[in-house]
């Protein structure tokens, strides 16, 4: 009797002794938890999922910022935008130039509605997009960023995506030849088929880049969005995906942030966001004629580090 009383003792006392040595990780992981559901359970102040809001039967593509001030939620105190002020017309190509943390990729942000401007209006053929249905809204505007985004699927997935999933094989193939990319892609063994890995792995940085100008263009988007698309390319690859850019972009509305010269220099109007506005605005000669500008100052300090 004796003995069983002192073995359940000794047993109870190991037992507080290891939930006591897990109690910091049941404590982190409780908090880790509450963090991860309090970010589930968050609702978006712009519903993704919303249909309501109108939807335009003809677009030409003529995109208008007025007045915009903004500021990121996580950073309410500094303003990104005060009054910026900007107009592109339909079919044409505007370049946002500027420095590091200017605001220039914020200006795609907002013009795809993933955030809302703290004020001033933001309007697509002279319609607020605001009354526009979310979902209808970005089908028209083909994002292409500096790191695409591919999926574990194939080639074939991973360009149909751009309209959904639902894009027919002419789509595809259009799409693909059109963006440079259907020429590597029929070099593949499997073709269309051919696996991409996880963060498109298995392909090159340029080939990468020409499946998601593919995947943007799929669904024949109004607007088109190219932030920082050749940045992280080397020179081969930079020119075969400039070469597909060059191609997508006629007769469509473009909306191109970047630093290399050689993607901006030919824009129909090339902007400089500085302070949180429009310093200067006009073609590449124009701006480089200006003495002690700052666009001037900005291809200098580019050909500098270039050479």
């Amino acid at each position: 009797s004796v003995f069983r009383v002192f073995f359940a003792l000794t047993m109870a006392a190991v037992a507080i002794s290891l939930s006591s040595s897990m109690s910091p990780d049941s404590s982190k992981a409780s908090n880790a938890a509450a963090s991860i559901f309090a970010v589930i359970d968050r609702e978006s102040k712009i519903d993704p999922s919303d249909e309501s809001g109108r939807v335009l039967v003809n677009v030409k593509g003529d995109i208008e910022l007025r007045h915009i001030s903004f500021k990121y939620p996580s950073r309410p105190d500094v303003h990104i935008f005060q009054d910026l002020c900007l107009s592109i017309r339909a079919g044409k190509t505007i370049a946002l130039v500027g420095e590091s943390g200017s605001g220039k990729s914020t200006v795609i942000a907002l013009l795809q509605r993933f955030y809302d401007p703290d004020s001033g209006q933001i309007t697509l053929d002279g319609v607020e997009i605001k009354t526009l249905q979310l979902k209808w809204l970005r089908q028209q505007t083909g994002l292409v960023s500096q790191e695409p985004v591919l999926f574990n699927e194939t080639i074939r997935a991973n360009i149909a995506y751009g309209k959904g999933g639902d894009a027919s094989e002419t789509e595809i193939v259009s799409a693909a030849e059109l963006s440079n990319a259907h020429g590597f892609i029929s070099g593949l063994q499997q073709g269309y088929e051919t696996m991409v890995g996880e963060r498109g792995v298995q392909l090159s940085g340029g080939q990468k880049q020409r499946v998601a100008i593919a995947r943007a263009i799929v669904k024949d988007p109004k607007v088109l969005l190219l932030d920082e698309a050749t940045s992280a390319l080397d020179a081969e690859s930079e020119r075969v995906v400039q070469d597909a850019l060059d191609q997508v972009m006629v007769n469509r509305t473009t909306v191109v942030v970047a630093h290399r010269l050689s993607t901006i220099k030919n824009a129909d109007v090339i902007a400089v966001v500085k302070n949180g506005v429009i310093v200067e605005k006009g073609k590449h000669d124009t701006l480089i004629s200006i003495k002690d500008g700052v666009y001037a100052s900005l291809v200098q300090l580019h050909l500098s580090a270039s050479t």
